[in-house]
């Protein structure tokens, strides 16, 4: 089969990369994306397996020809670009309406003419809005940020398709974890960088906010699952585990005993978003990832070159 990657060269993509080139069902893989965070990560290093399969497209999502001819031949997209900046979801709502809303709505206006079978959305757990209980994927969406409520009408558009193709929305939970095209702007890699870096960490308000979470290789072994699987249609959420900042805060002076840490407004409670880890997706498909946390910050830190 041939795939298309939006947002290919991005955090989870250089990932989702790597795993399927190691499919043996993957014939070609093309990455589409405008590079607008300038990261070349994806063009360095060591070379992906069937390297020779895997093209690039630099192209814009709003650039509706370019994206037509990106999709000849294509059997499955997997929908990953989007403007993502986690500390300033509620700044800007052009930034984000762009690319997430419109940006989205054009990619599907172009599926619905071509010749795809199946496609992916990687949407985000924050269309739920805040809660202190868990959701689930019978709670009703209640975005509160920009970013949030572009990735939800993104969504809209998406929920078109599930009559013409065989279609998930994946909202996954707060990414983290490494990938040769890092992020730092999300709280657990920020965390890990500083406790390497400066020995120091910074927590914004109590410390007992809570989050649900997802390491980036759980995110990508499910994903390269859904190309086979015999999950309908629908919308579903990916998570890992919920914990609060306090926590990670513990498992990383586990991992690095001589940790320090600060806290900046400590007065300020944050909002929690707790999601329920019984998902339904995994009626069909492996959704469980057998690494500690403890083990996961500890393989982290190991990657930083020194």
């Amino acid at each position: 089969m041939n795939i298309l990657i939006t947002g290919g060269a991005g955090y989870l993509g250089t990932e989702l990369i790597k795993k399927l080139s190691q499919n043996p069902e993957v014939n070609q893989i093309k990455i589409y994306d405008n590079l607008s965070r300038d990261n070349y990560a994806l063009f360095t290093g060591h070379k992906y397996h069937q390297s020779e399969n895997i093209s690039f497209i630099h192209g814009e999502l709003l650039d509706s020809r370019k994206l037509k001819k990106a999709l000849k031949d294509v059997d499955v997209v997997y929908h990953l670009a989007a403007n993502v900046t986690t500390p300033f979801a509620n700044t800007d709502p052009h930034f984000f309406e762009q690319v997430n809303h419109w940006g989205t709505a054009e990619l599907v206006y172009a599926v619905e003419e071509s010749n795809v079978k199946q496609f992916i959305y990687s949407s985000s757990i924050g269309v739920y809005g805040s809660s202190s209980k868990e959701i689930n994927e019978d709670t009703t969406p209640n975005p509160r940020t920009f970013y949030a409520i572009s990735k939800f009408r993104g969504e809209e558009h998406v929920e078109r398709l599930k009559s013409k193709m065989k279609t998930h929305i994946i909202r996954c939970g707060n990414i983290y974890g490494y990938s040769r095209s890092m992020r730092f702007d999300s709280v657990i890699n920020k965390f890990v960088f500083e406790s390497n870096f400066n020995n120091r960490i910074t927590i914004h308000g109590d410390g007992k906010q809570a989050r649900a979470f997802i390491h980036i290789d759980h995110i990508t072994n499910t994903f390269d699952q859904l190309l086979n699987s015999e999950a309908p249609s629908g919308t579903y959420n990916l998570v890992g585990h919920n914990m609060n900042i306090l926590d990670i805060v513990d498992v990383m002076k586990e991992v690095n005993p001589g940790l320090e840490f600060i806290f900046i407004n400590q007065h300020l409670k944050l909002r929690n978003i707790l999601v329920n880890a019984d998902l339904k997706l995994g009626k069909y498909i492996n959704v469980d990832y057998d690494v500690s946390f403890h083990d996961q910050i500890k393989e982290f830190h190991q990657k930083f070159s020194f």
